[in-house]
């Protein structure tokens, strides 16, 4: 069984750079075929997808964030991260860090499989 375990900050500053971990287990994450996306959901809001790491390491961000992206793990131990720059309040959501076997790039947070219990992320001042 796939688990994942978000971590991060609770609190970031407007302007100061949002930096979450998952950890996985149950599964390696370069895994043939997995794909392993960070998903926000923002209070009120519909689910976003925000990018994948696939498990060759090859990285595909939303074209709404990837300025602001950074999507990158640690094979040595199996963890994925995720950077998201000059945060707004607007950024303020749970993330969620979840898993899929598919060999292509889905954005769609109802395909996913495997879910972390997400992380609320709130950008205050």
């Amino acid at each position: 069984q796939v688990q994942l375990q978000e971590s991060g900050p609770g609190l970031v500053k407007p302007s100061q750079t949002l930096s979450l971990t998952c950890a996985v287990s149950g599964a390696s994450i370069t895994a043939s075929a997995f794909g392993w996306s960070w998903i926000r959901q923002p209070p009120g809001k519909e689910m976003e997808w925000m990018g994948v790491i696939k498990s060759d390491g090859t990285v595909h961000s939303s074209p709404s964030l990837t300025s602001r992206t950074s999507i990158s793990r640690d094979t040595s131990k199996n963890r994925l991260f995720m950077q998201l720059n000059s945060v707004t309040p607007e950024d303020t959501a749970v993330y969620y860090c979840a898993a899929l076997l598919s060999i292509y790039v889905v954005r769609g947070a109802d395909d996913y499989d495997y879910w972390g219990q997400g992380t609320q992320v709130t950008v205050s001042s």
